[in-house]
């Protein structure tokens, strides 16, 4: 094979690792075209170590390896995203950072740990009455003994000994999550 037919070659495999990046990225092809982008690798390759090529062929060879090395770039970040998510832009990292801290508590059992019930309360309750909900209907033993139902139920349920709970905003509305450690 001579050194233009594997230019060409390049070239058409360039083309066609970009077509199946496009068609990966769009959703139709459920895996990255690893194969073909290997068999471009090696041909970019290759063609770095021919020592027989003229000027004209060097430049189109130059032309096709700087073309695939961004088109290499913009794929690896393309991936990462589809693969991790997008990243946040710095706005959205410093509204983050304003919205309140949820609150965590945990314990093994409520009954005997009762200044962190009342801590848990206090903050639901505060964080009801930051987003506007009316938070005079909670009485706090009633909160009291759904806790220690609820946290015996997770403890059953999970076979664990501590119990978290977290109270959130999310989307306007505060959150009570429990879960088994």
């Amino acid at each position: 094979m001579t050194t233009d037919e594997q230019l060409t070659a390049l070239e058409d495999s360039l083309r066609r690792l970009k077509i199946e990046y496009d068609i990966y990225f769009n959703g139709s092809s459920p895996r990255p075209p690893n194969d073909t982008a290997w068999r471009v690798d090696n041909l970019v390759k290759r063609l770095a170590d021919a020592s027989g090529m003229n000027y004209g062929q060097r430049f189109r060879y130059n032309a096709l390896a700087s073309r695939y090395a961004l088109f290499s770039e913009l794929w690896r970040q393309r991936t990462r995203n589809k693969e991790e998510g997008p990243r946040k832009t710095a706005a959205e990292l410093r509204e983050d950072q304003k919205k309140a801290p949820a609150f965590r508590v945990e314990w093994k059992d409520p009954a005997t740990e009762t200044d962190k019930v009342d801590k848990l309360f206090t903050a639901l309750v505060e964080a009801k009455r930051k987003v506007g909900e009316n938070a005079d209907n909670l009485a706090p033993e009633a909160f009291k003994k759904f806790v220690q139902q609820k946290t015996a139920q997770l403890q059953r349920d999970f076979r664990c000994e501590q119990v978290e709970y977290v109270v959130e905003v999310e989307d306007g509305q505060v959150r009570l999550r429990a879960k088994g450690l």
